[in-house]
């Protein structure tokens, strides 16, 4: 038995009127979740899917999530969690990649993948957002014999886009996912009958792993928001009594700025969890002593399942760095000939992972898997300093890195500053052509709600707090920056502003 099944079927063997996963007033217990799941393995044995066939979920974070997720494993299904807010172009792609025969799909706004299932010749099934209907349900005796799984065979392809070109599935196995949700619960400090917050995309591997997978393992309950306010957020944490909070930074950021929040009784959240990009320094502190809780920042991607590194209850905590790394992985930084980097200084390499959670390789891309492993280690693209301690700090990626007249330059170090100021939520800066610098350092900012700052002074700000070949000449106030559905800043989409005013060159 796969080890995410096994956690689901001794939770509800075990603790079975425990609730397991909540949306507002519906609520399923283990027990509840493990029949739905069975009764869905069922159903797809019935359309005769089984072992290594690959089922797209496009669903948000509702109660069918879950269902289907358990049900597609207990049949010996590979899972391809989909973004809801994917064009039909988009889903078709993938589906078409990964080879899909089903496509699940909500049927309020399930037009996309019901389009994209027809043109890419897959069966469709729209469901509730509580689950299947009976009618769509099979029988729970014809999956009665669970069908076994080795640790290396697929449980998940989790499309992810590059920075260039179209999207690859990683192969996250049952090994890779099942072990890095036994380290999520211990991070956490996840124990039986913890509220988890879910306002994390479960099709995303942040929320899948370290909320819904580990709450599993630890027979916690998953708390849903389908999509994430901050209003809601902490409404439901007042509600549920959430104990454990998972967000990226931009959460932090805006539950920060809600100004109601001393209205709700927030005395219960515990441990609340970075990652997915940057935590601003500035953020962290300002949290912590707004909330009266832990907010430790950690590190992964999704081809490594995804926990690499975290700063840890129990030990040290350095503001701004991503912690050491987990329980069975390993961390090296290397230079472009492969080389290790010493530690300790101030010495930038790009992180190299090895260990459990590290992906099999890229769905039909032996080319490409290639190239990001080599002799087992994982070359993650991001650069980094390791201190003395053996702490990680991310001051990178290694396409983002700026070339400003021979000096590098590292967009995090120039955010952080900027961050500091006291009328910035966030800010993206980025490389721009230049002709005898080959690249100008260049800043978008968005400014807290009803917050000013010129671009002049903010200039001068950063300017006060970094190098002078870093600072940017560039810089443009802007409302807001492009985001993927987890939140997290989309770098590949941040340009300067059309017809908007700048700081002078």
């Amino acid at each position: 038995m796969a080890h995410l099944v096994t956690n689901l079927i001794e939770a509800a063997r075990h603790d079975g009127d425990l609730p397991a996963v909540k949306l507002d007033d519906e609520v399923l217990s283990f027990q509840n979740l493990l029949d739905a799941a069975s009764r869905v393995a069922a159903m797809l044995q019935t359309r005769g899917l089984g072992p290594d066939d690959r089922i797209g979920l496009v669903l948000p974070n509702v109660p069918a999530f879950p269902v289907f997720f358990y049900g597609a494993l207990m049949a010996g299904c590979v899972v391809v969690p989909l973004n809801p807010l994917l064009k039909a172009r988009e889903i078709e792609y993938c589906l078409r990649d990964s080879g899909a025969k089903l496509v699940v799909s909500s049927q309020r706004g399930g037009d996309a993948a019901a389009q994209a299932a027809q043109s890419s010749g897959t069966q469709c099934l729209l469901v509730g957002a509580a689950g299947p209907s009976p009618d769509q349900l099979g029988d729970p005796e014809v999956a009665s014999t669970m069908v076994e799984r080795s640790d290396d065979d697929n449980a998940v392809l989790l499309y992810s886009a590059g920075m260039t070109g179209k999207p690859m599935g990683a192969q996250l196995t049952q090994a890779n996912l099942g072990s890095n949700a036994d380290v999520a619960v211990s991070i956490l400090g996840c124990v039986r009958g913890d509220i988890m917050m879910g306002c994390l995309p479960l099709f995303h591997v942040f929320g899948l792993t370290c909320g819904l997978n580990a709450a599993v393992a630890a027979r916690a309950c998953l708390t849903l928001i389908p999509r994430f306010h901050p209003a809601k957020a902490l409404e439901v944490i007042a509600r549920d009594s959430v104990t454990i909070f998972l967000g990226v930074p931009t959460m932090y950021s805006v539950l920060l700025q809600t100004q109601n929040r001393a209205s709700f009784d927030l005395s219960t959240l515990r441990t609340c969890v970075s990652g997915g990009s940057a935590l601003p320094v500035e953020v962290m502190r300002s949290f912590e002593q707004a909330f009266g809780c832990v907010l430790l920042e950690g590190y992964g991607l999704s081809e490594t399942s995804p926990v690499v590194s975290f700063n840890h209850r129990d030990a040290e905590r350095k503001p701004g760095s991503i912690g050491t790394p987990v329980t069975g992985m390993e961390v090296k930084l290397i230079d472009d000939e492969g080389n290790e980097v010493p530690e300790g200084g101030d010495q930038v390499g790009e992180i190299a992972i090895r260990g459990d959670g590290v992906m099999k390789g890229y769905w039909g891309r032996p080319a490409e898997t290639a190239a990001a492993i080599q002799d087992g280690w994982f070359r993650s693209g991001d650069l980094a300093t390791r201190d003395a301690d053996g702490y990680y700090f991310i001051v990178g990626r290694k396409k983002h890195m700026i070339l400003r007249g021979g000096y590098n330059v590292y967009p995090r170090e120039i955010e952080d500053a900027l961050s500091e100021h006291e009328a910035v939520v966030e800010s993206a800066v980025i490389g721009l052509r230049h002709p005898d610098l080959g690249e100008e350092v260049g800043a978008l900012v968005v400014l807290r709600a009803g917050a000013s700052a010129s671009v002049e002074e903010l200039q001068s700000f950063a300017k006060e707090r970094v190098a002078a070949y870093k600072y940017p000449r560039r810089l443009w106030i802007v409302e807001k920056l492009p985001k993927d559905a987890a939140g997290n800043i989309l770098r590949r989409e941040v340009s300067p502003p059309h017809n908007a005013a700048e700081t002078p060159r």
